[in-house]
């Protein structure tokens, strides 16, 4: 009777799959909408970038998607989903506050959505299944949340970050600082910075976030033998601030290290071996010479 029933739990998945992707003529959900008209807004003002260019802005928003995308990596993926070095609050919010500004939503969703995906990785429950194509892996996913929700279930993983007040005061009102932060911007430096900074700097930072979860589970190399369809790829590591070697992130989810040898670039390390080396990230996680002989091909 239990093989039965997971087989026919299965089985809907499977027919859930098939029929979700029509991914645009359906239910659309007012998140749904938002997230669509925000990747939308932004690629928008990238066109229009060439059409206001002034230097100072694009140096704006090269400037922006590094220390906002910077702030996804150190705070919202190997601080908050991994927990992989601790922080002072002090120290910790500021971080996962900027990242709000790399347009990749909240910190209990985003966490919510990536330790589905270390929990389901590659399966028809994967969030962001490469499985499901190329494209469905890279973008598509992020604009059907009822679909996510029938795939993973609520975000019942995320309860260390919702029992904090700051936490769920960011889940609130994102929109709220999103759009105070862009009115700045264009009060501040007009139509060159709103499309170089949040156009320019929006998209390098969206597709630098999306390429990790899509071509880094097609292209690149594998250095340990995890199962899974993850890889390195060196090329992309100085975009994603170190992200890109994701294969090296699937052996060892834990370690705040992605980058594991001397020339494997990765700057949200240097900054977190900064913060050690000042005493104030502490409970630093790296792999052990055990664990890297278990994952060796």
């Amino acid at each position: 009777m239990g093989d039965t029933k997971e087989d026919g739990s299965g089985s809907r998945r499977k027919t859930l799959l098939k029929e979700k992707r029509a991914y645009f003529f359906r239910k659309w959900t007012s998140v749904d909408v938002m997230r669509a008209s925000s990747v939308v807004a932004v690629h928008l003002l990238c066109v229009l970038a060439p059409f206001n260019y002034k230097w100072e802005a694009l140096l704006f928003g090269f400037i922006l998607a590094a220390v906002t995308n910077l702030s996804i990596t150190f705070s919202y993926h190997r601080n908050l989903s991994h927990k992989s070095f601790k922080l002072p609050k002090w120290l910790e919010y500021p971080f996962a506050y900027s990242a709000l500004f790399a347009l990749q939503g909240h910190p209990i969703d985003w966490v919510s959505t990536h330790r589905f995906h270390h929990q389901f990785t590659d399966s028809e429950r994967d969030p962001h299944s490469p499985i499901e194509g190329f494209w469905f892996s890279h973008v598509l996913w992020i604009f059907d949340t009822s679909y996510l929700k029938e795939k993973c279930g609520g975000r019942n993983n995320v309860m260390d970050l919702k029992q904090q007040w700051f936490y769920r005061f960011l889940q609130k009102t994102t929109g709220l600082h999103i759009m105070t932060f862009w009115t700045l911007i264009y009060l501040w430096g007009g139509l060159p910075y709103l499309t170089c900074g949040v156009g320019v700097g929006g998209a390098i930072g969206y597709h630098g976030t999306w390429l990790i979860n899509s071509a880094c589970h097609i292209l690149g190399s594998r250095a340990w033998n995890t199962k899974d369809t993850s890889r390195n790829i060196w090329w992309l590591a100085p975009v994603t601030m170190g992200e890109s070697w994701h294969n090296n992130h699937h052996a060892f989810e834990a370690s705040a290290r992605h980058g594991l040898e001397w020339y494997q670039l990765d700057i949200t390390w240097y900054l977190i071996r900064f913060f050690q080396a000042l005493g104030l990230a502490t409970d630093v996680k790296l792999p052990s010479e055990a664990q890297k002989r278990k994952m060796a091909f």
